[in-house]
C-alpha cells in the first residue's frame, strides 16, 4: 500500500497580513495542488487521503469548489477526503456541491465506517461540527488478527499539543488502542512524526501543502506512506510540495556594519518573485549605518512577491543617550521627545492618526541623523 498523506490545503484563506498580494498566495495554494498530482504519478501512489480542512471555510465561493474538485479529478486515483473543522459537515457545507458527484475518483467520507480501499480497509473520522472535546477515533475498535492493512485518516490535537481550547483530541495511543498500521491526521501545519515506544511511526500530520504564514515550522509538504506489508512498519518520506518562499527574521543590531551585513544576505536571496519576507530590527542605530535602513526597505519593496520592515524596536545609538535633551530648545526637542514617546509600543497616551510605533520610529530615526549631521 502506498499512498499520499495530506491536509489542511485552506484553500480560500484570505491572507490578509500580506496584503494586495493575498490573491497570489491564494492562487500558490491552487497551484500546489498540481504539483502534489505530479508527486503522486512520479511515486505510483494508488490513492491519496485528505486529512480535512481542504477549504478556509464552509463560506468559499461556489466557484472555488468546482476548482478544486477539477483539480482532484487530475489524480486520475481515488481520493479520500474529510470534512475537517474549518469545513465541518454541516447543512449547506462546501460538501453538498453538485461537482463531488461528477468527480468519479473523489470520496467525500461522511460516516464513520470502514471503507475497502486498494491493499486494506480506511476507517474515517469525518467532522461534524466546529469544535468537540471527543476523540474522532474513539470509534475504531481494535482488530488484532484482522488481514490487511488497516489505516485511519483522522482531523484533531494529539494529546501534549498547546491548545487555547479541545479540538478533538487524539490519544498519543490511539493507533496502539485501535491496532491501526497508520493514522493520518489533519489540523496542525507543520509536518509532525509520533514514533511509539519502539521507535516506529505510526501516526503523524502532514501539515499543510503550501506555507499559511511567516513562523510556521517545517509546512508545505505532503507525505508518501508506503506500508509492504502489515508486519512491517510504514515507511515515510516527506515531499516539499510548496511554491512559496518564507523568509522571516528578528535582527539584533549592536555594532555599526550590522546592517550591511542583513542588507548583503537580502541581496543573495533568489526566486524572489516567489519570496515573503518579513524583518524586524531591535537594538541600537549608528548614525552611520542610517542610510542602510532605507536601502533595505527599498529592495525588500522592489525585489520580492511581498516584503515587511519592523523598526519599532529599533533605537538611536548616540555615545550620550540624551541627544534629545541637546536637541536646540523649542519646536525641535519638543518633536524629538514627543517622537520618542510614540515609537514606544507600550505607550498608552493620546496617539494621532496613523503615527504607529513603526512610523514614529522611522522619524525618530531621521531625526538623530539629521541632529549627528549638524554636529558633524
Amino acid at each position: 500500500m502506498r499512498f499520499i498523506h495530506t491536509a489542511d490545503w485552506q484553500i480560500g484563506m484570505k491572507a490578509v497580513r500580506v496584503g494586495e498580494v493575498g490573491a497570489r498566495v491564494r492562487e500558490a495554494r491552487l497551484l500546489a495542488i498540481n504539483k502534489v498530482v505530479e508527486i503522486a504519478r512520479n511515486h505510483s501512489v494508488e490513492f491519496v487521503l485528505i486529512a480535512g480542512d481542504t477549504f478556509e471555510d464552509n463560506a468559499v465561493d461556489r466557484i472555488l469548489i468546482q476548482r478544486v474538485v477539477d483539480l482532484l479529478s487530475r489524480f486520475e486515483i481515488p481520493v479520500y477526503v474529510i470534512p475537517g473543522n474549518h469545513d465541518p459537515l454541516l447543512p449547506g457545507s462546501v460538501w453538498e456541491h453538485p461537482a463531488w458527484k461528477a468527480a468519479a475518483n473523489v470520496h467525500v467520507i461522511r460516516e464513520e465506517k470502514p471503507l475497502e480501499i486498494p491493499g486494506g480497509v480506511l476507517y474515517a473520522c469525518p467532522v461534524k461540527r466546529k469544535h468537540s472535546v471527543v476523540d474522532p477515533t474513539s470509534w475504531i475498535a481494535s482488530a488484532e488478527g484482522s488481514p490487511g492493512i488497516r489505516i485511519a485518516v483522522a482531523h484533531g490535537t494529539v494529546e501534549g499539543i498547546q491548545s487555547e481550547e479541545p479540538d478533538y483530541p487524539i490519544p498519543r495511543d490511539a493507533v496502539l488502542r485501535t491496532g491501526l498500521d497508520y493514522l493520518a491526521l489533519g489540523h496542525w501545519h507543520s509536518t509532525a512524526l509520533y514514533p511509539d515506544g519502539s521507535g516506529v511511526t505510526r501516526m503523524a500530520y502532514s501539515g499543510t501543502l503550501e506555507t499559511t504564514k511567516f513562523g510556521e515550522r517545517d509546512s508545505g509538504n505532503v507525505l508518501i506512506v508506503d506500508i509492504p506489508t502489515k508486519e512491517q512498519p510504514p515507511e515515510i518520506k516527506s515531499i516539499h510540495s510548496g511554491g512559496l518562499i518564507w523568509e522571516q527574521g528578528e535582527e539584533d543590531i549592536r555594532l555599526t556594519g550590522d546592517l550591511k551585513r542583513v542588507r548583503e544576505h537580502i541581496e543573495t536571496i533568489e526566486n524572489e518573485e516567489l519570496t515573503l519576507i518579513n524583518l524586524s530590527f531591535k537594538g541600537l542605530l549608528s548614525a552611520d549605518d542610517s542610510d542602510e535602513i532605507t536601502r533595505i526597505r527599498e529592495i525588500i519593496a522592489s525585489r520580492f512577491l511581498y516584503g515587511h520592515m519592523d523598526i519599532s524596536r529599533l533605537r538611536p545609538s548616540p555615545a550620550d543617550e540624551s541627544w534629545v535633551a541637546n536637541l536646540p530648545v523649542g519646536i525641535i526637542r519638543e518633536t524629538g521627545e514627543r517622537l520618542q514617546q510614540l515609537a514606544d509600543p507600550a505607550f498608552t497616551g493620546e496617539r494621532p492618526e496613523n503615527a504607529s510605533p513603526q512610523v514614529a520610529s522611522r522619524a525618530l530615526l531621521e531625526l538623530y541623523a539629521i541632529a549627528v549631521e549638524g554636529l558633524k
